[in-house]
């Protein structure tokens, strides 16, 4: 998915093995972007599945985060003018995407599967706490 603030941008779905980069797209907020393709944002779904080249870092951070995988989540589905877009860490820690510093490269590992029934849909929908 697209955070709110990119809906203006050219953007596309993620697939299996594309080649991220955290970007700025001018619009208040990162969001990940094609490295072949920096003025498309890629609209990553939740339960995606990331792999980075180096230890995820954040701006404002106070120490490195240790990780180089997340899964993309969503929080604060239910506030509209929010920042949703998150990697959930092996730890359970979450990072908003927009804090993300730029330039980061990044590896779709895995989609989450297809569901086949609304209740599979709901439980893919597995919302992240910030924290």
């Amino acid at each position: 998915m697209c955070d709110y603030s990119l809906m203006h941008v050219k953007s596309r779905p993620a697939t299996a093995n594309d080649k991220l980069r955290t970007s700025d797209f001018g619009t208040g907020t990162c969001g990940f972007a094609a490295v072949d393709d920096p003025s498309t944002a890629v609209c990553v779904r939740p339960g995606t599945e990331l792999a980075f080249e180096r230890e995820i870092s954040s701006y404002g951070a106070t120490e490195p985060t240790g990780h180089k995988t997340a899964i993309f989540r969503q929080i604060n589905l239910e506030q509209p003018h929010m920042h949703h877009d998150v990697l959930e860490l092996p730890d359970g820690k979450t990072l908003l995407l927009t804090f993300l510093c730029k330039g980061q490269e990044a590896t779709v590992l895995q989609l989450p599967a297809q569901p086949t029934t609304e209740a599979e849909a709901h439980a893919q929908e597995r919302v992240a706490y910030a924290g």
